[in-house]
């Protein structure tokens, strides 16, 4: 057992891939085949030390079924690129999806073969319903996905080969396609779907990741687009669909109400900035600053209202009831917080006073702590005295004022330095303070290079007392080509400082040098 118990332990735990790759084979064989799997592979290798393929191994032969070149997603580094496009042909009344996957290459691997890759996926017609699938033409064969009386709504086509289509019969009308159900692969999709349709599954699917990926989609194609009209000079604006499908949502009932939230919640600047040329985090800060403060004005009363319908004086209660209506209020006190209104922030204040626990209390702070002045001090004060005595409680203090977009919020950090509660021998606080201020892009890289230039003289001072921890600080620098000519000659600067500084440790020296010819 112990052999199993430390396989289970790093696939999990280390490597969230492994993690998702453990999944697709519960996708691919359904929960009866994936315990049939789980039994033999116990029954074979309790005791042993094991392999991946072991575990492979073990779910194929439970199964009597052919994974194909399913062990890549063990030996090939990097995630694919799934591309697919749709054609309806109302005469023959089929329904086409053509597949093409791609594998980036990678230093050791410059040339990819395709993955095994299962896209769990359904049809919506125009009322929002899922479509009986009957069948499915591929690969030269017509296959029954129906075997029954009982409907199929929802199957997994398997993807093997580079380019695969596949043509769906008995399909009255141009369906919406939900692909990639329960994220059923660890790919990146990219697929011919319109913003029509994109809102349509927004308001309608039943899966409920997808509903979540299709809002997700919207909102990084909104910010990307306010993104280049703010830095063309552009008056910025808020498409209306977008607020009307996020108010939609807020107010279904019928919906889980942690979903919801995560629902709602804008993409992170980070995740933005990735998906651009040259990183702006100026830009990005400004329009997702915009947009939570439209949407907050825009649906200012449906999230009062959801503040007071998740409200609660009862005490804590650890289930998953409890939580997803704490999430959800917090959510929605959040966004409130971005309007600039004396009665929102009494609102907020009120909510910390009277929080019967921590999650509430640490929200409504978080919410606070946003906007400088008086009662954002005041407020930090009062946890930090209540709480002063909890290591872990005042470590996430130490994140969360790190971590504060406000403008400036360097002078803050060098502040906090200084703090009794504050040890740069103890790894835990740097990772909160240190590591948490790198978190907020629109400080860290200031372009007045302040940012940089805090944590090219923290990484000098701490590589004298810890050299493991100055090294993941110093990491922070790495990716400084995805960013303006000013913030990469300011990053690079700071390197080079650090590199030159005397007695530097080969921790530090070994990731300063590797950022710098990156």
């Amino acid at each position: 057992m112990k052999g199993i118990l430390i396989f289970f332990y790093f696939l999990f735990q280390v490597y969230e891939k492994g993690a998702e790759v453990v999944r697709m084979y519960k996708t691919l064989l359904g929960r009866e085949g994936f315990r049939k799997g789980m039994d033999l592979y116990f029954k074979r290798h309790d005791g042993q030390a094991v392999t991946c393929e072991d575990f492979f191994a073990a779910m194929r032969d439970a199964n009597d079924t052919d994974f194909a070149n399913f062990l890549l997603w063990y030996s090939q580094a990097g995630t694919p690129s799934l591309k697919v496009s749709s054609l309806y042909d109302a005469e023959a009344k089929t329904y086409r999806l053509k597949f093409s996957q791609e594998v980036p290459p990678t230093p050791s691997q410059p040339t990819k073969d395709p993955m095994f890759i299962p896209v769990a996926m359904g049809l919506l017609d125009s009322n929002g319903k899922d479509i009986p699938l009957t069948s499915v033409y591929h690969d030269g064969t017509l296959q029954y996905i129906a075997s029954g009386e009982e409907p199929v709504y929802s199957t997994v086509l398997r993807i093997t080969k580079k380019e695969e289509e596949f043509i769906f019969s008995d399909i009255s009308e141009r369906p919406v396609p939900s692909l990639l159900r329960g994220y059923s692969a660890p790919v990146r999709l990219e697929s011919d779907l319109s913003d029509s349709d994109l809102f349509f599954l927004l308001a309608h699917d039943s899966d409920e990741f997808n509903r979540w990926e299709a809002g997700q989609i919207l909102a990084r194609k909104l910010m990307l687009s306010l993104v280049a009209d703010f830095q063309q000079g552009k008056e910025l604006g808020l498409n209306q669909k977008f607020i009307e499908g996020l108010r939609s949502t807020l107010l279904d009932s019928s919906l889980d109400k942690e979903f919801i939230a995560k629902t709602i919640t804008l993409p992170g600047e980070g995740e933005i900035m990735d998906l651009m040329k040259v990183a702006d985090p100026d830009a990005v800060h400004a329009v997702r600053k915009f947009i939570r403060s439209q949407l907050a004005t825009e649906l200012k009363d449906e999230l009062l209202y959801t503040v007071k319908a998740n409200r609660s004086s009862e005490p804590y209660v650890f289930d998953h009831a409890n939580m997803s209506r704490r999430a959800l209020k917090n959510v929605a006190i959040g966004y409130l917080a971005s309007l600039e209104e004396p009665d929102i922030t009494e609102l907020i204040l009120n909510e910390y006073k009277t929080a019967t626990n921590m999650t509430d209390q640490f929200a409504a702070l978080a919410s606070l702590s946003q906007k400088a002045g008086k009662t954002r001090d005041d407020v930090l004060a009062d946890f930090y005295s209540k709480w002063q005595h909890d290591y872990l409680v005042v470590t996430k203090w130490f994140a969360l004022q790190a971590a504060c977009d406000i403008p400036g919020n360097v002078e803050n950090i060098r502040k906090l330095l200084s703090h009794p509660a504050f040890d740069m021998r103890n790894p835990n606080k740097v990772y909160s303070l240190i590591g948490g201020f790198c978190a907020s892009p629109v400080n860290f890289h200031a372009k007045d290079g302040s940012g940089y230039k805090f944590l090219g003289e923290i990484v000098v001072q701490l590589d004298k007392i810890n050299p493991n921890v100055a090294s993941r600080m110093v990491s922070a620098f790495s990716r400084w080509k995805r960013y303006d000519e000013t913030r990469q000659h300011l990053a690079t600067a700071q390197l080079e400082m650090i590199l030159s500084a005397n007695g530097l440790s080969e921790n530090v020296f070994e990731i300063a040098s590797k950022s710098l010819a990156a």
